[in-house]
């Protein structure tokens, strides 16, 4: 049967799969958060369902519930009947902006990336004090967040580079654009050329992501396919250092946030944790960690949609680090960073880093 909407033809047979089970409502954040059934996976394709027969539309009456999921992918991880409730969103929200309905932060979102470079729309990235677009073994991408809002943490990063005397160059980069298509728009091709180019330019092999969501895009998505047609592998940062002993050392106890992207999106649990149990003998893990890891709440565009609840989740997230008794949150991902130390409430005294710029932080103290 030739469905009305495109994610009718591409994902009927997963919405029709789902069973109703339930084991998605233990693990959504949303859910989790607000209550509501109808946010959650289950409620999402029930909702799909009667838009597939006909009983209601795909329009602005649905815009809340089908735009407020942050594509963790926790339910697709529990689901027993192979139902990939994020991919199915992100087609579902296609369909809504083909036929204009769309939440007012997601068109915003796409119009500020087709006049700006940046997802901000800012004008002056910090300039991190390194050389640009010249000849290096690596490339090390930094991404939005870790230009314009965690720029600290970035120059930690570099300073590590530094420190193990890689030979790597910045680039004039600009944004992936990836998470256009997690809110029903098309990844910025122009910008996507762009960072090909000034990649390839390079003649690096690798390039090295300070953001997973920006390693997935360059990895997954077909916009970017001329860097592996060239030869060149992108890693993230967690793989990269993965492999060095800095010598140093912390007593204090720390944990690790799994950011979804890296996570569940990318099966990168382990190198994160051989980087910090080599400097952290006193390590806990949270009570949900690696695949069963709680989302931060800012990924699939609800940071910027529904900030409230996005916060919300992040607090819901903090709270197992007090029930671990972590000193220090370490993490691999610069928005989370950025979530989680937006929702950190005054009277909770644990500190959260990325894990490199703890390790810099280890490196200046030891002097």
């Amino acid at each position: 049967m030739e469905g009305k909407y495109e994610f009718e033809k591409k994902f009927r047979d997963q919405v029709l799969r789902c069973s109703s089970c339930g084991f998605c409502r233990a693990v959504c954040p949303v859910l989790g958060l607000t209550k509501r059934p109808a946010l959650n996976a289950r409620g999402k394709m029930l909702i799909l369902k009667e838009v597939m027969d006909g009983n209601i539309e795909l329009n602005d009456e649905l815009t809340e519930t089908l735009f407020q999921c942050t594509t963790c992918a926790s339910c697709t991880n529990q689901c027993p009947s192979g139902v990939d409730p994020p991919e199915i969103i992100k087609e579902v929200r296609k369909d809504m902006v083909q036929r204009g309905t769309c939440h007012p932060a997601f068109e915003g979102m796409n119009r500020v990336l087709q006049e700006h470079t940046n997802i901000y729309g800012e004008d002056e990235p910090e300039d991190f004090e390194r050389e640009r677009n010249k000849k290096a073994e690596y490339v090390f991408f930094i991404g939005c967040v870790g230009s314009y809002r965690e720029d600290e943490a970035t120059m930690a990063t570099l300073d590590i580079l530094d420190h193990l005397k890689v030979d790597y160059t910045l680039i004039d980069e600009v944004c992936c654009s990836g998470a256009l298509e997690d809110v029903g728009f098309k990844i910025n091709q122009t910008l996507a050329r762009k960072n090909m180019d000034l990649i390839l330019a390079t003649g690096a092999r690798t390039v090295i992501t300070g953001c997973p969501y920006c390693s997935r895009t360059f990895n997954n998505k077909t916009q970017y396919s001329a860097l592996k047609d060239a030869g060149v592998n992108i890693i993230h940062i967690s793989q990269f250092l993965k492999d060095f002993d800095l010598g140093v050392k912390t007593d204090k106890v720390v944990t690790y946030h799994d950011p979804c992207d890296l996570g569940r999106h990318c099966n990168i649990y382990d190198e994160p944790r051989e980087i910090i149990h080599r400097i952290a003998p006193n390590f806990v893990e949270m009570r949900h960690n690696r695949a069963n890891a709680l989302c931060c709440g800012a990924g699939g565009g609800v940071r910027g949609a529904f900030a409230k609840n996005s916060i919300a989740m992040a607090r819901r997230r903090l709270e197992e680090v007090e029930e671990a008794g972590a000193e220090v949150v370490l993490t691999e991902c610069n928005s989370c960073v950025h979530n989680l130390n937006n929702a950190k409430l005054r009277a909770q005294k644990f500190k959260i880093f990325t894990s490199t710029q703890f390790l810099n932080q280890l490196l200046e103290e030891a002097g």
